[in-house]
Parts: structure tokens; sequence; C-alpha cells
């Protein structure tokens, strides 16, 4: 944080100063007591099963120069002490007022699949032109996105915001933060249907990233989704779409999949620039299309984005590609849906080599009550696909492995697809230990709890 003290932290929160200074200066923001930057704030969130007022003592013994407090306590010395009404709202109201106070136009990212590609995509795109914030690791929720607005800083020309949601009214406490000039919609999946119940429930809850938009703003929607291609001319913003359609604004045509990556020519109008991505797969080229037009929007030419975006290069545990000793590797291991499941088979099932085409699946979570059929249609998709062996971990992923032999039940050669079941990455590690030789090319993707990111880097280490 950059020019702020006590006493604005006094200000957008509504507390009352207990103990310290107002003039002390305040240069970062903490919610974990173990952890301090230095000059922090420290706010204790109040959890399910765990109360942080509890470490107060401790955040400043850390270092905290101030602290937030929603419990009749009496104030520890060492800090400023803010009583206020409730931790959560008010670390908002900081994460708020401190982006009000800078004034960076916000581009704000959401979807069900695909969020933090195209928050990359975008941040390297806008970079062509600008000095750009982006969110870092996954600080995308309620919590996390105040956080991450303290992060910026006066250098900073433009802020690329991801913002995530499981629940209603989520998204619309997130728009009222970030208030963003530029929203982009990715699509509208089946992550967090548990929650929410249905698509038709995520696709409006997803629109209400825009229910805090400034005037003039623009929603930049993925065209060739179902739900977002009905978004009207009278939803108050300007509104432009992409995909691979023909009615999209911004369309990927001569999409080529090559050893190195993936190339396509971007159409807008009537300009064509050819772009060359180091990552593969058709949904990259969407993702990169959605990152085209947020540059557009902000005055940068195509091209220059274009340029930009060759440098991409993925991150961690998202499709990053091991080319090992002996086989290649696809890491996919930080989460997964049916829509992103279906994505990295297509690029494992794409990819070129000599060996066999291993795909090691594990759970997908937060399906709600058709999860076994979300399942069991994944295990069925990937039986159309060039598979030679499909390892299934979990008890859920068990569908997956029904729906795939039903899949290929009759069809030729079908004795030679192999199904292996686990009941977790650890058990499953030495038999990939097996697969991980003869050239063979192994997709690994599961939710995040099943933790597969551990049997990659095991692999990885062999």
């Amino acid at each position: 944080m950059e020019r702020t003290t006590v006493e604005d932290i006094v200000r957008a929160t509504g507390g009352t100063l207990l103990a310290g200074s107002l003039e002390t200066p305040v240069e970062n923001v903490s919610i974990d007591s173990r952890v301090m930057k230095g000059g922090d704030l420290f706010v204790p969130l109040i959890g399910a099963r765990s109360d942080a007022h509890d470490y107060l003592g401790q955040a400043i013994e850390n270092g905290a120069v101030a602290v937030l407090s929603e419990r009749e306590m009496e104030p520890l010395f060492g800090a400023a002490w803010i009583r206020v009404e409730n931790t959560l709202k008010a670390l908002q109201a900081v994460g708020k007022d401190y982006r009000e106070r800078l004034g960076i136009p916000v581009v704000g990212i959401t979807g069900s699949v695909g969020k933090t590609t195209t928050r990359e995509m975008t941040a390297a795109a806008l970079g062509a032109g600008y000095s750009v914030f982006k969110t870092s690791k996954n600080f995308n929720s309620d919590i996390g996105l105040p956080v991450t607005m303290t992060e910026m800083g006066e250098k900073h020309e433009l802020a690329v915001l991801e913002m995530g949601m499981s629940d209603f009214g989520e998204m619309e406490t997130l728009s009222s933060l970030a208030e963003p000039a530029v929203a982009v919609i990715t699509n509208i999946g089946v992550a967090h249907i548990e929650q929410l119940g249905t698509r038709e429930n995520i696709f409006k809850e997803k629109l209400k990233i825009a229910s805090s938009m400034k005037p003039g703003g623009t929603l930049i929607l993925n065209g060739d989704d179902e739900y977002l291609r009905t978004v009207p001319k009278t939803c108050g913003f300007k509104r432009i779409f992409y995909g691979f359609g023909e009615t999209c604004d911004f369309r990927a045509e001569a999409v080529e999949t090559r050893a190195d990556g993936t190339a396509f020519t971007a159409v807008y109008g009537d300009e064509q620039v050819r772009v060359s991505l180091p990552v593969m797969g058709r949904h990259m080229v969407m993702d990169a299309l959605a990152a085209l037009a947020a540059a557009v929007t902000q005055g940068i030419s195509m091209e220059r984005a274009a340029k930009a975006l060759a440098d991409f290069s993925g991150f961690k545990n998202r499709q990053q590609i091991y080319r090992l000793s002996g086989f290649t590797m696809i890491d996919d291991t930080y989460n997964a849906s049916p829509d992103s499941m279906r994505a990295a088979l297509m690029v494992l099932s794409g990819m070129e080599t000599s060996g066999k085409r291993v795909a090691v699946l594990a759970d997908m979570m937060e399906l709600g009550e058709e999860t076994g059929r979300f399942h069991r249609e994944t295990g069925r998709f990937a039986a159309g696909l060039s598979l030679d062996c499909l390892v299934c971990i979990g008890e859920l992923a068990k569908e997956i492995g029904a729906g795939f032999l039903e899949g290929i039940s009759g069809k030729k050669n079908s004795d030679e697809a192999q199904v292996h079941f686990f009941v977790s990455g650890e058990t499953a590690l030495p038999f990939l230990k097996t697969l991980a030789g003869d050239q063979n090319l192994m997709l690994l993707k599961g939710s995040n709890a099943m933790k597969l990111s551990q049997t990659a880097a095991a692999l990885r280490e062999q």
C-alpha cells in the first residue's frame, strides 16, 4: 500500500481508534497472523472453525503495526487498535477505498473455466501498452480480492483482477469492490453447480460482474457459449463477442496445432493477425481472443497484443508440458471441471507421440447431485478420443472409467484400451512410474483436493 496511514484505515472502515497513532504508516494487509511483510494491518477474520482474534497478540509480535477487531476486548500494546463492526466488511472497505484513491481502471475476469489463464493472457496483452497489475496466486474471492487490491501501486496504469464465486450474492459483492470498466466472462459451465443449482443460475450470477460496472463499460463475452451469446444489446453496456462463430466480433480462423504450441488467425473487422501461442489447445485460443479484445478496448493494436501473447508460457500445474527423460507429461493438476477435463483430454489426444497416450483422471468436486452423470459423461467423451490407457483415481473417478468402458464397448480394437482404478495418487504412483517411459504422453488432471500435483512432482523427480 502507498500513501496510507492508520487514519485512512479508520476513515475507510468507519471504525474507532482505541489505541495508537493516526499517523502510523500502513504498507501491507495480512489475514495470517504468522506472516507479516512489514508495516502490516492485521485483519482477524472469523471462520466456521476458528476466530483469528485469538491470534492478535501473535500478529503484533510478528510485526503488525495496526490491527482490526470486532471483539469487545482490551487493546494489546504495540499496535494501533481499530474497533470495527465486522472485520470482513472492514477488509473489503479498506481494499475498495485504496483502489478508489489510486484510481486504476479495472478489467475484471470471471467464468466457470479458464479464468486464471484468461487473466494471465489479458495482463500479458495489456502489458504491450501499459504497466499492469494482476491478481496474484488465486486471491479472487470476497476475502482475497480486497487483499489483492491493496497490493497495487502508483506505477500501475491498469489492473486485471480475477473474480471467482461459488454461491449467490458473491459476484455482486466482488463487482462493488472492483467496479470494473471492462468485464470478461469466459463461459458458463457447471463448476459450483452444487451450490447454485442450475447453469441458468450460474449465468445470472456471473453476469452480476457488471452490477457495479461504470457507465460506458464493456462486456467481453464468449460468443460460442449458449448462455452468454443471449446477453441483449439492451444490457446497458457495450458488448464484444469472441469465439469461433461467424457472428463473433473477434474470431479465430485457421487454427494449427504444432509441436511447440498453437497458432491461429485472429480476425476483427477488416484486420487479421496471425497469433502464435506456446501452449496447446483450442481453449487456449479462446482465452487469447478474450485477451486480444481487452487489449483493443484499451487502444492497443491486435498486432502488438499478439506479439505479447507469443511469450505467454502458462504457469504451475495448469497444462504445463514437461518433456522428461523417456516421456512427456501434461501437468494440469490445479483443478478440474467437466469442461476443463474435456479440453485437457483434447490436448492429449491432439498431441503427437510415438508412445502411448495415457490419461490420469481424478475426482471432480462440487458438481452437486448429478456428479455421477458428469463423471460418466467425461468417460464417454474420453472414449471417443485417441487414448491408449485410462487411470482413474478416487471414488468419483470410477464413474469416468465406467463411462469410458461403455463408450468403447464393441469398438474395433477396444480390447487394447486399458482402464485402471486407484483410490489415491499415492497408491497409483508405482503403476504410473511404469508408464513413465517408452516415449509415452501422460496427462494428469483432477480437482485440487485430490492432490495430483504431488503425484506429478514425484513423476518429474524420478
